[in-house]
C-alpha cells in the first residue's frame, strides 16, 4: 500500500499536447520585445540567513497604473499587470484570497510599488501544518520556468520539492488562478491575456513548517506563498466539479435553491462556493441551508450560514468562499436545500451542466429564508457556484475523478443513482471499514489529456478542462480527501486519442496523487461498441489502455468494471441489461453493478 507524501520531489507537469486551442493565441497587435529571462528590473535586496517574511524580500515590480503604464517593469522588457484589471478582478491590495483550499494574501502594495519577488534561493518565513505549500507565481521567460528548493520544519529538518511557473502570457488558460483582459506597457495597452497561477506542492503531512528556501530560478515571480491546512474534523459529504463558465439567467436579485444529495452525515454543516473561470467577482448576499422535505420545500426553518460573521460574501474571480460553520444534524444519504441569494446581475457563472437533480430559481427578492416553496417557480437542471457540503467529523473522503458515466448520464432523473451514490449507500450501511465520504467529479464529455472548455471565457462546451488540468482542484483541494479512484479515458480514445497518450495522462494522475498521500484506484474502460465512435479501432486502443491498467503496477488496486459491465459473447459490446440504450452509458442497473462490483476493503 503506497502511503505518505511519494518521492521527494513533484513535477507539475503541463503537457504542450493538452494546451488550449487559443492558450497562445494572439490578437494581432505588435508585441514588445520578447520577454527576456529576469535580470534588469530588480531592486536589490540584503537577503540574511535567518528567513524572512516575503514581503520584506519584494524585489521585482509587476502592477502599474493604466494611467503611468511604464511605472512596473514585470518581465525586463517593460510589460506588467494592470491594477485596474486586477481591482476589477476582485484582486485588491492585501485582499485574502483563497484558491484550491489556500489561503493567499494579493500583495498589499500600490502600483508601481515593489509587489513580488523573483526567485534566486530566498528563505522566506512560513508557518503552519497542512499538506501542501501553495505559491501564487508566474513565469516572465516565455515559457514555464521550473526550480527546486526546499521546506523547512519545526524539529531543524527540510523536504525538497520542485515548483513549475507557467508563463504569464503563454501558460494554460485551463489552470490558471485569474486572467486579465490586458497587459501594459511603455507605450500603452496590449489586448492579450494575463495570467496568474496558484500552484501547490506537497509538504510532509501534519508536520510544523517554520520556513520555505525559494528555487533558483530566473523568471520565477512569486507573489505570495502559504500553507494549505489540512481539513482535520470535516469530511467531504457532496461535491460537483465545474465543468464550465455559462450563461445563464441573467439572474438579478434572485434566490437559488439548489438540491444536493449527501454521502456521509454529521452535526455540523459548512458550504463551499467556488468562483472558477470567472473574469469578474460574484456576490452572494445570504445564504441557509435546510433538510429538504419535497421540491423546494424544507423540512424545517432554514438554517442561516455566515461567511466570517458576515451574512454574505464577494468572491474575486477565480477565488472560493467556504462558509463558517453551523450546527445542523445531516444524515447520510439525504437531501439538502443550499439557498443563496445573488442581488447583483449574473449573467454567467460556474456551473456543473449536469446535475440529473431539479433545483429551482426564485422570483425577486431574498427567499434564502422561507420554508414553503411558493417563491421558487422556476426549475433549474444545473448546480451553479456551490462546489462542497462538508460535514463535521467523518473518517475523510473517496474521490471519484470521472467522465459522464461517473458524472450519471442516463440515469434516473432526482433518483441519485449514480454510481458514486451507489457505492456512498454501501459504506453507509456497514462498518466493516470507515464510512467514508464520496465525492463525485464527474463531468460529462471530459478527457484525461484534452481540454474541452480551454478555461477562460463564457463557455459553449460543457466538457471542463482535462483530468489532468484540474486534477489539483477537483481531488487534491478537495476537503480530506484520502482516495482517489479515476475512471476515466473512453472520451479521448473516442475522439482519437492513441492508448499510449492516455496511459501517459493516467500514469501522470497516479505519480501526482501518491506524491500527496492519496491512495489511487483506477476503474479500467468500459465497452462502447455499438455507439457511432467506438469503432473497432477505438476499442483496440481501448483494450490496450486496459491492459496497461491492469498490469502497470501503477496504482494501488484496480476496478475491473469493463469485466463487469461487458457482454462475454460480445466484449466489445456492454450486455443489454446493463445498456442505457446509447451504448455508451450504463443504465441505472449497469451503474448500481459498478458500485456493487467495489471491494470495500480497497477504499
Amino acid at each position: 500500500m503506497r502511503r505518505g507524501v511519494r518521492g521527494v520531489a513533484v513535477v507539475l507537469l503541463l503537457i504542450a499536447s493538452v494546451l488550449p486551442t487559443g492558450a497562445a493565441a494572439r490578437t494581432g497587435i505588435d508585441r514588445p520585445a520578447e520577454p527576456r529571462p529576469h535580470t534588469a528590473a530588480r531592486t536589490v535586496v540584503d537577503r540574511p540567513a535567518e528567513p524572512r517574511p516575503l514581503t520584506q524580500l519584494f524585489d521585482n515590480t509587476a502592477v502599474s497604473d493604466d494611467a503611468r503604464p511604464a511605472g512596473a517593469d514585470f518581465d525586463g522588457a517593460g510589460a506588467s499587470l494592470s491594477a485596474q484589471a486586477l481591482a476589477a478582478a476582485g484582486w485588491t491590495p492585501g485582499r485574502v484570497l483563497t484558491v484550491q483550499g489556500a489561503r493567499l494574501t494579493w500583495p498589499e502594495r500600490a502600483a508601481g510599488e515593489p509587489d513580488n519577488v523573483v526567485a534566486d534561493g530566498q528563505a522566506v518565513r512560513v508557518s503552519g501544518r497542512g499538506d501542501a505549500l501553495a505559491f501564487l507565481v508566474a513565469g516572465t521567460t516565455g515559457r514555464d520556468v521550473t526550480g527546486s528548493g526546499t521546506v523547512g520544519y519545526a524539529d531543524g529538518t527540510s523536504s525538497p520539492y520542485r515548483l513549475t511557473a507557467p508563463d504569464w502570457r503563454r501558460g494554460p488558460l485551463a489552470t490558471k488562478a485569474v486572467a486579465l483582459p490586458h497587459i501594459n506597457t511603455p507605450g500603452g495597452r496590449l489586448a492579450e491575456r494575463a495570467r496568474l497561477y496558484v500552484v501547490t506542492v506537497p509538504v510532509e503531512p501534519g508536520r510544523p513548517v517554520t520556513s520555505v528556501r525559494l528555487p533558483r530560478a530566473a523568471g520565477l515571480h512569486v507573489f505570495a506563498v502559504s500553507v494549505r491546512a489540512r481539513t482535520a474534523g470535516w469530511t467531504g459529504s457532496w461535491a460537483a466539479a465545474t465543468s464550465g463558465y455559462l450563461s445563464v439567467g441573467p439572474w438579478t436579485d434572485r434566490t437559488l435553491r439548489l438540491v444536493v444529495h449527501t454521502s456521509a452525515g454529521g452535526p455540523r454543516v459548512r458550504l463551499r462556493f467556488d468562483n472558477t473561470f470567472a473574469a469578474t467577482p460574484v456576490r452572494i448576499g445570504s445564504a441557509t441551508v435546510a433538510l429538504r422535505a419535497t421540491g423546494a420545500a424544507a423540512l424545517g426553518t432554514p438554517v442561516r450560514v455566515t461567511f466570517g460573521g458576515a451574512a454574505g460574501t464577494r468572491i474575486p474571480a477565480g477565488a472560493q468562499a467556504y462558509s463558517d460553520p453551523v450546527g445542523l444534524e445531516v444524515p447520510p444519504d439525504s437531501d439538502l436545500l443550499v439557498s443563496f441569494h445573488l442581488p447583483d446581475t449574473v449573467p454567467a457563472a460556474p456551473v456543473h451542466r449536469l446535475a440529473l437533480q431539479r433545483s429551482y430559481v426564485s422570483g425577486p427578492g431574498d427567499h434564502t429564508a422561507d420554508r414553503a416553496a411558493g417563491a421558487y417557480p422556476t426549475v433549474l437542471s444545473a448546480w451553479p457556484l456551490l462546489t462542497g457540503v462538508d460535514v463535521g467529523g467523518g473518517p475523510g473522503s473517496v474521490v471519484a475523478l470521472g467522465d459522464s458515466i461517473t458524472d450519471g448520464a442516463r440515469s434516473t432523473v432526482d433518483a441519485n443513482r449514480r454510481w458514486p451514490d451507489v457505492l456512498a449507500r454501501r459504506l453507509a450501511a456497514q462498518s466493516g471499514v470507515p464510512r467514508y465520504g464520496v465525492l463525485n467529479q464527474g463531468i460529462s464529455a471530459n478527457r484525461v489529456v484534452t481540454d474541452r472548455y480551454p478555461g477562460d471565457g463564457v463557455s459553449t462546451d460543457s466538457g471542463g478542462v482535462s483530468a489532468l488540468h484540474r486534477l489539483d482542484r477537483d481531488v487534491f483541494a478537495q476537503t480530506s480527501a484520502r482516495t482517489l479512484i479515476v475512471f476515466q479515458g473512453v472520451n479521448d480514445v473516442r475522439t482519437g486519442a492513441t492508448a499510449g497518450e492516455v496511459t501517459a495522462g493516467l500514469r501522470q494522475i497516479a505519480e501526482r496523487a501518491h506524491a500527496r498521500g492519496l491512495r489511487v484506484l483506477a476503474g479500467t474502460i468500459l465497452p462502447c461498441g455499438g455507439e457511432v465512435h467506438c469503432t473497432p479501432a477505438v476499442d483496440a486502443e481501448r483494450r490496450a489502455v486496459n491492459d496497461w491498467i491492469r498490469r502497470a503496477g501503477v496504482f494501488d488496486a484496480v476496478l475491473d468494471f469493463d469485466a463487469v459491465i461487458r457482454d462475454p459473447a460480445n466484449p466489445s459490446r456492454m450486455l443489454p441489461a446493463y445498456d442505457s440504450g446509447d451504448h455508451l452509458h450504463p443504465g441505472d442497473t449497469g451503474l448500481a453493478a459498478l458500485a456493487e462490483s467495489v471491494d470495500l476493503r480497497l477504499l
